[in-house]
């Protein structure tokens, strides 16, 4: 008898040689049998496994080296879930399930060679032309009928079978193909996954960047389908998202050349600010790429964001965990499975002959030789058989069991349905099971829904497509120790743990991945032409605010920014106090001309028979003084808070206090000239010179400005405004609302402008009168008054309107115009009548009556006078002298009234 030491030394020269398609014999190597390169199970009905055994072969080879977990592994996971629904008798009862499975080779072409296994017996055989040597017709072997196939593991090989498939009606359903052109039902129909598409882990890695804060990253992808539509899908999602830019995106040939990796750190360099890489690419390409960046002395530069070809598997980082430090990978959410681990722990060259690439394995797994023939033959140590897995050798379960399983479990609950429908109560396959249709069967498959072997649910949509769970990790070194931590995971949305995150630099803040640091609040994006998250930061200016991430706009005109610039504020309103200095001065001097105005009223009112105040013209004295009063009175109106009260007292007492004033020395100048120009013609007295007269003459004129302001009033009530534009400085800061009455320029020229042409006729009589006796009605002291009132008011006028652009205009014109009448009526009361009230107070014995000289008198008197300035250039000064002194003795003679 063959022991099973024997028999797996001589099977494994059998295998070497059974894959390929034209095998040549050799006559000291007994013939292989029917499915050496393949595993064949018997059953009621049989699925198809296809599984990378084995790594693409080099140099033409089709297959190279064993891959003990992602080929032999996974294998065992189809055969336990088999064994398991075997056992099973809820599942499938009185069915059982076989299998045929076949190594892809981790190459597409090889694989799709291989799956036409599963398709021969639906191809019909035209046997009429073949005779045996006895001239008899032939008997074929009839090949197994795959109902359904289990596989592929990577999307290029599912994709290439896929296509054969389909034109068969045979369902696939994948453990580990993630590619999203798969989820395409109208070209892969028959396909479906128990893993989520590689759409879902797109949008997982682009919420895991976005959380991160990562907004400009670069992609490496490894040429072909997992790779090429991995990346694809995450460039297509981020640009409907619009929060995440991509500075690069690279590839990795198939078959790079000595230096490429070399050349694409250098490229990811090219922007130094994309400090975030996102991968996908597979777990050799991953490991160069990690080595390539150590070498250029990059270690804590990149950000790696991995796909679940990197999750957490430790060849792509074995050596290079400095370099991985931080490294964020993803993984379809997955558990361990504990009677896996048994079984597979529990197998043995002895009781596991079913496998036909185990002996490979196990010389792999514990480094020996099974006998002259083995895989190993420069391995010194020969294989005894007793050796155990994971006690001689170390042992972890394959990531993608879990998922083997399902598809597997997936597969049996759809026939199992099926059976339910088609065979109900019949024990075994009925005769409407004999002949499986495919698309009815993948109908069952599509409406399965099973808590699946980690207990989580196993579903599929329209597609096919299952939903998208995955583990988030993080690769960590901690007091020199380094594994991959779990730090959140997704489910159709993120939940990530930045507390349980960490970083090469050891700094708690998040590393940047970046084009353009955010701007500060008040600054705008300019974003750069085709790269939206790449942009310049420019500061609102002036009175613009920030609108939005990318726009300033001009506040309102009564607005200003406030400090942060993120939105507008009502501008400061200020208005003349009265503690200002440029309201204490005006006020200073206002009272004090109220108090002199009022002492020398009282004074007049006092001593009003008295023969000085007589000869004043008293009626016309208090006329003028009351102009003088409401001249200091206007500084109080000027002054105070504007409002329509306020305003309006300021349009009546602007214009009227000067207008009674100079209305009334008018009026005496006037009678002062009319009396001397009809002196020179005729004794006789002109007309309207009485008191009465001149009263009506005055308020005649002073009804004239108040006319006027009456139709101001009807034309434009008063009302207050806000002037914002007296005060907008360039530095918003400094802005403020004015509160002023609402008197333009123009307003407050016509105001005053009556009241200076008075103040200009008024300065003409004086002028016309100055040869007056200088005891006559005060002729010499109104025509001082005027000249120096017209001195004060030609000041006026350009220092009030030149200031017109100056940010202190309010206060400057305020105080101009309040002094300058001030100042107007301080000049009429100290030249007019505080000599009057000197000589009342402290002189009063020259308060008395004078001889009363006639009309003629006083008229000839002034002429005399007239000729003799004429004469005095003329003649001796005794000549002179002789001629006035003979005039005013022959003048003496006739006596009248004072006028």
């Amino acid at each position: 008898m063959v022991s099973a030491f024997e028999w797996y030394g001589c099977l494994l020269l059998l295998t070497g040689v059974a894959g390929s398609v034209s095998q040549r014999t050799d006559p000291l190597v007994p013939p292989a049998p029917e499915y050496a390169h393949s595993i064949r199970l018997d059953g009621d009905i049989i699925l198809g496994g296809l599984f990378p055994v084995h790594a693409r072969g080099e140099r033409g080879a089709p297959c190279g080296e064993l891959k003990k977990e992602k080929g032999i592994h996974r294998l065992e996971a189809m055969l336990f879930a088999i064994d398991l629904i075997n056992k099973d008798p809820d599942l499938l009862p009185n069915v059982t399930l076989g299998a045929r499975i076949l190594d892809t080779c981790s190459r597409d072409t090889y694989a799709l060679e291989q799956s036409l296994t599963f398709v021969q017996a639906l191809i019909e055989r035209d046997s009429t032309d073949v005779r045996c040597t006895s001239g008899e017709q032939p008997i074929f072997a009839k090949p197994d009928k795959i109902i359904g196939v289990i596989g592929a593991a990577a999307s290029s090989v599912s994709i290439m079978v896929a296509n054969i498939l389909r034109l068969f009606k045979i369902p696939q359903i994948s453990y580990a193909s993630t590619a999203p052109e798969l989820s395409d039902n109208t070209r892969y129909d028959f396909f479906s996954r128990v893993v989520p598409p590689d759409s879902y882990q797109a949008q997982a890695m682009l919420d895991i960047v976005t959380a991160m804060g990562w907004n400009y990253v670069s992609t490496l992808a490894s040429e072909g389908n997992y790779g090429e539509s991995g990346v694809e899908a995450f460039v297509q999602i981020s640009r409907e998202s619009g929060g995440v830019c991509i500075a690069q995106s690279l590839k990795i040939p198939r078959e790079p050349r000595l230096g490429e990796f070399d050349k694409i750190i250098l490229r990811l360099l090219e922007t130094p600010h994309a400090r975030a890489i996102v991968m996908f690419a597979n777990e050799d390409d991953i490991r160069r790429v990690l080595d390539a960046a150590k070498r250029n002395n990059q270690t804590g530069h990149f950000l790696w964001v991995g796909s679940d070809s990197w999750g957490s598997k430790i060849s792509p980082v074995v050596q290079q965990e400095s370099v991985a430090e931080g490294a964020i990978t993803i993984l379809p959410k997955r558990a361990s499975i504990e009677a896996f681990d048994r079984y597979f722990k529990s197998r043995s060259l002895s009781n596991n002959r079913r496998n036909v690439w185990f002996a490979e394995f196990w010389e792999e797994n514990f480094g020996c030789k099974l006998g002259m023939h083995g895989k190993r033959p420069g391995s010194p140590k020969k294989c005894t058989g007793l050796e155990k897995v994971g006690r001689d050798s170390t042992y972890e379960q394959e990531g993608k069991v879990q998922f083997v399983m399902d598809a597997v479990y997936a597969m049996a609950h759809a026939l199992h349905r099926m059976h339910r429908d088609l065979c109900s109560g019949y024990p075994g396959l009925c005769p409407r099971m004999s002949n499986i249709d495919g698309k009815e069967l993948l109908g069952y498959i599509r409406n399965v829904s099973f808590n699946g072997s980690a207990k989580t649910l196993v579903v599929f949509n329209e597609n096919g497509d299952a939903p998208g769970r995955y583990d988030i990790y993080q690769y960590q070194i901690t007091n020199g120790s380094a594994e991959y931590r779990i730090i959140g995971h997704w489910t159709d949305q993120l939940h990530l743990n930045m507390n349980a995150m960490q970083w090469a630099s050891r700094d708690s803040s998040m590393p940047a991945s970046v084009c353009s640091l955010p701007c500060q609040t008040g600054e705008r994006k300019k974003v750069v032409k085709g790269v939206p998250c790449c942009w310049h930061c420019e500061r609102c200016e002036g009175y613009h605010y920030q609108a939005s991430e990318f726009t300033c706009q001009l506040c309102p005109y009564e607005q200003r920014p406030d400090q942060n610039r993120t939105s507008c504020q009502p501008i400061p309103i200020i208005k003349l106090e009265w503690h200002s200095p440029w309201a204490v001065v005006p006020v200073f001097i206002a009272i004090l001309g109220i108090l002199a105005t009022t002492f020398v009223v009282v004074t007049f009112v006092r001593y009003n028979d008295t023969p000085i105040v007589r000869a004043s013209g008293r009626e016309m004295s208090y006329v003028l003084l009351t102009g003088i009063f409401l001249c200091y009175v206007t500084t109080f109106p000027m002054i105070a808070e504007p409002g329509v009260a306020v305003c309006s007292f300021r349009r009546i007492f602007l214009g009227l206090g000067m207008c009674f004033s100079y209305a009334a020395l008018l009026t005496k100048t006037n009678r002062i000239h009319r009396i001397f120009e009809q002196g020179k013609q005729s004794v006789a007295a002109p007309r309207f010179i009485s008191p009465a007269s001149q009263l009506v003459i005055t308020f005649s004129l002073i009804s004239v400005q108040l006319m006027g302001v009456f139709v101001w009033f009807v034309a434009d009530p008063p009302h207050t405004v806000v002037d914002y534009g007296e005060q907008r400085t360039q530095d918003p800061e400094n802005a403020r609302g004015v509160l002023k009455c609402d008197i333009s320029d123009l307003s407050l020229i016509c105001s005053l402008g009556y009241s200076i042409l008075l103040m200009v006729t008024c300065t003409v009589y004086a002028i016309k009168t100055r040869g007056v006796p200088e005891t006559f009605n005060e002729a010499k002291p109104i025509g001082f008054t005027m000249y120096t009132t017209c001195i004060i008011w030609l000041a006026f006028i350009p220092i009030f309107f030149g200031t017109a652009q100056s940010a202190e205009r309010m206060y400057i014109q305020t105080t101009t115009l309040t002094v300058s009448l001030s100042l107007s009526a301080s000049v009429s009361l100290g030249m007019l009548y505080m000599p009057k009230v000197y000589i009342i107070i402290l002189h009063p014995e020259q308060n008395v009556p004078k001889r009363k000289r006639s009309f003629k008198a006083i008229v000839t008197a002034a002429t005399m006078t007239n000729k003799l300035s004429q004469l005095a250039s003329e003649r001796p000064n005794g000549e002179v002298k002789t001629e006035l002194c003979e005039s005013v003795d022959n003048s003496s003679e006739t006596t009248v009234s004072d006028i």
